[in-house]
C-alpha cells in the first residue's frame, strides 16, 4: 500500500421524489474497476436498506425522508463513510434517524466487517467493550441499562488514526443522547489489529 496515494474521487448521487431527497456517495476513477463496482453496489444497497428500515418503523401516512453522508476517511487507500437517513411521518412524536457505514480498500474493493480489522482469534470484542465501558463512565453517558459488550459485528467507521464504534438510537442510550460514538486510537489496539487490515495502514507513521 502506497502511503502517498491520492484521495479517491467521490461523486454525489441523488434520489429525489415527492417528500424524499437522499444524497449518497459513489466512488469514481478507481484503477480497479471491479473494486469500484463492488464498493458502489454496496453503498447503493446500504442506501436502500436504510429506506427499508424507515418504511418498517414509520406509521402509515405521508413520510418525509432525507438522506445524507459524511466521509470519515479518504486517504492511504482506505475509504470510510457514514450514511444517514432521517424520516418523519405525522403524527409521530419525533422523527427517526438510522445510520450505516462502509469501510473499504479502494485497491481491492474489499468491504471490511469489524472482525476483519483484527487478528484471527483475538478477543477484540472484550478489548473494545472494556474501552467503551471506561468511556461511558468517564464521559457520564446515560445508558438504558448497564453496558455489557458490543456485538461482534458492531457498527464502526475509521477516521484517520481512530476506530470509531457507534450505536444506533435507542440501542444503548435514550433518544436524546443521539448516536453514541466511541473513538479508540489505533495505537491502543496495535497488539490485536490485523497486519493486512485498514487499522494497520492508518497506524503507520509515514
Amino acid at each position: 500500500m502506497e502511503m502517498n496515494q491520492l484521495p479517491t474521487t467521490v461523486l454525489t448521487r441523488t434520489i429525489s421524489r415527492p417528500n424524499v431527497t437522499i444524497y449518497y456517495p459513489q466512488v469514481a476513477g478507481l484503477a480497479n474497476r471491479q473494486a469500484e463496482q463492488n464498493i458502489n453496489q454496496t453503498l447503493s444497497r446500504y442506501v436502500q436498506d436504510l429506506i427499508n428500515q424507515q418504511h418498517e418503523s414509520q406509521v402509515p401516512g405521508t413520510t418525509e425522508m432525507q438522506g445524507s453522508y459524511e466521509i470519515k476517511n479518504n486517504q492511504r487507500g482506505i475509504f470510510s463513510v457514514t450514511l444517514n437517513n432521517y424520516a418523519y411521518t405525522p403524527p409521530m412524536a419525533h422523527g427517526m434517524t438510522y445510520m450505516m457505514s462502509l469501510t473499504a480498500d479502494v485497491q481491492t474493493g474489499q468491504v471490511f466487517s469489524l472482525r476483519d480489522l483484527f487478528k484471527p482469534g483475538s478477543d477484540y470484542v472484550k478489548v473494545l467493550s472494556d474501552n467503551i465501558k471506561t468511556q461511558i463512565a468517564n464521559r457520564h453517558i446515560p445508558t438504558l441499562e448497564p453496558f455489557k459488550a458490543i456485538r461482534p459485528d458492531q457498527d464502526f467507521y475509521v477516521a484517520d488514526k481512530a476506530l470509531v464504534i457507534y450505536f444506533q438510537l435507542y440501542e444503548i442510550t435514550p433518544y436524546y443522547v443521539g448516536f453514541p460514538m466511541f473513538p479508540i486510537s489505533v495505537f491502543d489496539l496495535e497488539p490485536i489489529i490485523s497486519e493486512t487490515g485498514p487499522l494497520s495502514i492508518m497506524a503507520t507513521n509515514s
